[in-house]
């Protein structure tokens, strides 16, 4: 095996050691591992305390368009009236399961998303303050924008992981032309920003993904390797084979558990390319199928999970849609346009489809935390040790507000964050309140963010 540290001896036991940022290496593969007991000296005890193992806080945000239907998704509010006396509503019930790992907010606003003298373009503004918080300029050539808070932390945790950031979405980016009254399509199609100028161009091909985190920076390599079909494990076969020689009992079943895992990724990785190819059998198809959103979504989010299972990122983003985004849901019987039906003027029929949608993206986002709580972590699960934001920079799409915006934030950020809350952040709290909090929990703080105020208590 070739870790980025050496392997030790623990003399005491003569058990070896292997570094946390132990890789396995292949001509085109570079595969991370997952938190192994033989990653430290210690008893089995002491590896699973939560003070004894070096527990890193992982961020990954979530942006849905178009807003929601706000009644639907307001909390059940019980009679005391505290913070933890409340229940899923009809939207955020799939999250029930989870609810004592999660945080509601009301209240918070992202005031920079509104119109004053720009007018329209509300969705444009509601891609493009969503991790920023800051006031995009009405353009379609000449971007200006801020830095968004996931790229803050990446700049500051840049070494410690193999890639800073990855992002992701689900729909291909534009950041030429206009896409909404005059702003630049970069603004709807990205929520991660490295600078006021530079977008973060966000991966909508599972292949691709895949690619960025196993690769080894060899495009011939891994050419040749999708060629023959041939699966990362096989290319870091050898040394996973020298790896495992070492390894006690629970480690082996762990690292069976985790090898599986990534066969199975990339095994629907293929169905989908075989399905695309059935489909177009005229068309070079790219590879990975981007209609089937159900799949497409959740396969970005195993991605997710194994990238910050095996530390080889702590920040992610994923976009379920651009905004303003035009998707018809057909397989939960929506045929109409998500953007078109948010614009919904109270028509019954509209607001009925619009839960259903509102539903089934907070589906995908407990499927992804359903994950992450089932992936063991230091001191717990990998939901434990991280901070999963999901929502949208528009409440009411049907009148475009900008306030009390849809927002939940799941995980215990490893044991810094209290959950199971609804909480109140005051009205008009500026939503980079929150990031500012956020990024004090990563361990990469700033001074100040979009139009920050100050720290938001969780």
């Amino acid at each position: 095996m070739k870790p980025n540290r050496r392997i030790a001896m623990n003399s005491p036991t003569t058990r070896q050691t292997i570094d946390r940022r132990a890789v396995l290496r292949g001509s085109a593969a570079v595969l991370g591992l997952p938190l192994l007991e033989a990653m430290t000296p210690m008893s089995r005890s002491a590896y699973a305390s939560s003070d004894t193992v070096q527990r890193p806080v992982r961020m990954a945000c979530i942006f849905v368009p178009n807003g929601v239907i706000m009644p639907q998704w307001k909390p059940v509010v019980g009679e005391s009236g505290e913070e933890t006396d409340w229940e899923c509503s009809e939207t955020l019930q799939p999250l029930a399961p989870l609810k004592q790992k999660l945080n509601v907010f009301s209240n918070l606003t992202l005031d920079n998303g509104r119109g004053y003298k720009d007018g329209a373009g509300d969705h444009a503004r509601c891609g493009a303050t969503f991790l920023t918080a800051a006031r995009p300029l009405k353009t379609s050539g000449n971007i200006r924008l801020g830095v968004s808070v996931d790229q803050v932390a990446a700049e500051q945790l840049a070494g410690q992981t193999r890639l800073p950031s990855i992002e992701l979405g689900l729909v291909t980016s534009r950041n030429a032309g206009s896409c909404d009254s005059g702003y630049s399509c970069a603004y709807s199609s990205n929520i991660s920003w490295r600078n006021e100028s530079q977008p973060m161009p966000k991966e909508t091909i599972p292949r691709l993904a895949f690619e960025r985190m196993f690769g080894n920076g060899d495009v011939a390599e891994r050419r040749e390797v999708n060629r023959v079909r041939k699966s990362v494990l096989d290319v870091v076969r050898g040394d996973a084979q020298r790896l495992m020689k070492q390894l006690g009992r629970s480690d082996l079943r762990k690292m069976d558990e985790y090898f599986t895992g990534v066969r199975e990724i990339e095994q629907r990785i293929e169905r989908t390319e075989v399905e695309d190819a059935a489909a177009f059998p005229d068309i070079d198809v790219p590879f990975g199928r981007v209609e089937m959103f159900r799949e497409h979504a959740r396969l970005m989010f195993d991605l997710m999970v194994v990238a910050f299972q095996t530390d080889t990122t702590r920040v992610a983003t994923l976009m379920l849609d651009n905004a303003g985004g035009n998707r018809r849901y057909t397989e939960i019987g929506v045929s109409d346009s998500h953007h078109g039906m948010s614009h919904h003027r109270d028509n019954p029929e509209l607001v009925n489809n619009l839960r259903k949608i509102d539903h089934y993206l907070v589906e995908q986002y407990a499927y992804f935390l359903e994950k992450l709580e089932s992936t063991h972590d230091a001191g717990g699960s990998l939901l434990d040790q991280s901070m999963v934001l999901y929502g949208s920079g528009i409440s009411d799409g049907n009148r475009h507000r900008h306030d009390d915006l849809p927002i939940v934030l799941a995980g215990g950020g490893s044991g810094k964050i209290k959950t199971g809350r609804y909480i109140d952040a005051g009205k008009e709290c500026p939503m980079a309140n929150l990031f500012l909090t956020m990024l004090d929990i990563m361990g990469t703080p700033t001074d100040s963010i979009g139009d920050s105020t100050g720290r938001l208590k969780i």
